[in-house]
């Protein structure tokens, strides 16, 4: 079974550490005083070496580098698992090779160093053009800092995306509007803008049970930062081709494009997670969350935690959930050969006639109207 070929073939490497947690945070992330940026190249290359002999033959379409702060790593640290990757796998003529980095990590000669290892994109992170709301979310830099760091990135790079919140403590439409077009006036060709979600296990989660996270906007005010968000970033040229994603014709992330169009993708470092194609049958691979686990994991051969086996049902679920996330929507022919069956003709026909979604050319699509309440959508495709 060669579906995964549809999307594509990638390689996402987690770098676990940060200088600070932020408390919105449910990423894998971990503040250490000390880091021995050699003995992780050596477990990293190990893993790559690890993956080599079982994902022979493909061609790598992308590499994606996440934390944490990956920024904090060495830029030799970033040259020697591309290196790895490049003995392993050929590269794609147009390979993208994209670093997170956060402001209060950058400077000009480290980045020219990545640029030189062979990173093309960076995704910075900035998440506020408002020094008290960065403050809030615990963010070690400040908006003049951000906007430094995007100014060394542009001069390194093509490729920069950057990430902000929104329906953030006290926002108000007219202030996320405003704040949004001062983005999109820096943008290069990408911008991700995700809505303050409150995890739980967070600092913000805590603070939330106990009632101490005040001044969060209603969902109807949410809602219409969702659809100004929709609307302004459109008029700027840079419309939504997935819920939180918006760019350019032909700038949007590759790597991601491989989440969301159901490829394959190999996971390395600490709780990072992967989807393999393997003998015809599709698994879900995860990796030890706490650093000095995966790391012992990797010494004794591999940093995985678990592999499972997915049913054809489960891989269908995961087309369904991710293909609706895109506004060019998904291939039914390739669900039902997923699943085995089609999807439920009755439950489409009345999503159509909400205007929830559209169907044309085989292609199942969320309307604008369907995107925003996507989850109530998939629920009623996925229900029993």
């Amino acid at each position: 079974m060669d579906d995964w070929r549809n999307g594509g073939f990638g390689l996402y490497v987690h770098w676990p550490f940060c200088h600070a947690k932020c408390p919105y945070c449910d990423f894998n992330s971990h503040v250490s005083a000390k880091i021995d940026q050699n003995l992780w190249v050596s477990a990293y290359l190990q893993e790559l070496d690890r993956l080599s002999e079982q994902l022979q033959g493909r061609v790598l379409n992308s590499i994606f580098v996440g934390g944490g702060t990956p920024s904090l790593m060495q830029p030799e640290t970033v040259a020697a698992v591309i290196e790895r990757a490049r003995e392993i796998w050929p590269f794609a003529n147009d390979i993208e090779i994209s670093l997170e980095a956060n402001p209060g990590s950058v400077e000009a000669g480290r980045f020219a160093g990545y640029r030189d290892a062979g990173v093309n994109r960076i995704s910075m992170g900035i998440q506020a053009l408002n020094d008290e709301d960065l403050r809030r979310l615990g963010r070690i830099h400040s908006v003049a800092e951000a906007k430094a760091a995007f100014d060394i990135a542009r001069r390194c790079f093509d490729r920069v995306s950057f990430d902000l919140i929104y329906a953030r403590q006290g926002q108000t439409l007219k202030a996320w509007q405003e704040e949004l077009r001062e983005a999109l006036s820096m943008a290069i060709d990408h911008l991700s803008l995700y809505q303050l979600t409150i995890e739980e296990g967070t600092a913000f989660g805590d603070r939330y049970a106990r009632g101490k996270l005040r001044g969060l906007p209603e969902d109807d005010a949410a809602a219409d930062m969702y659809q100004a968000t929709q609307e302004i970033c459109a008029g700027f040229g840079m419309a939504g081709y997935e819920i939180s994603n918006h760019a350019k014709p032909g700038a949007e992330s590759r790597h991601n494009l491989i989440y969301w169009r159901y490829g394959d993708y190999a996971g390395i470092g600490p709780g990072a997670h992967g989807r393999l194609s393997l003998n015809g049958q599709r698994y879900a691979t995860e990796t030890h969350l706490a650093p000095g686990a995966w790391l012992n994991g990797v010494s004794k051969g591999s940093g995985e935690s678990l592999r499972e086996l997915l049913s054809r049902e489960d891989a269908a679920a995961e087309y369904l959930m991710m293909g609706m996330r895109l506004s060019e929507g998904l291939d039914m022919a390739r669900y039902g050969q997923l699943s085995g069956h089609k999807l439920p003709e009755d439950r489409l026909d009345d999503l159509a006639q909400m205007g929830m979604v559209t169907i044309s050319e085989q292609r199942l699509r969320a309307t604008d109207q369907g995107r925003a309440v996507l989850n109530a959508v998939l629920r009623e495709l996925l229900m029993d």
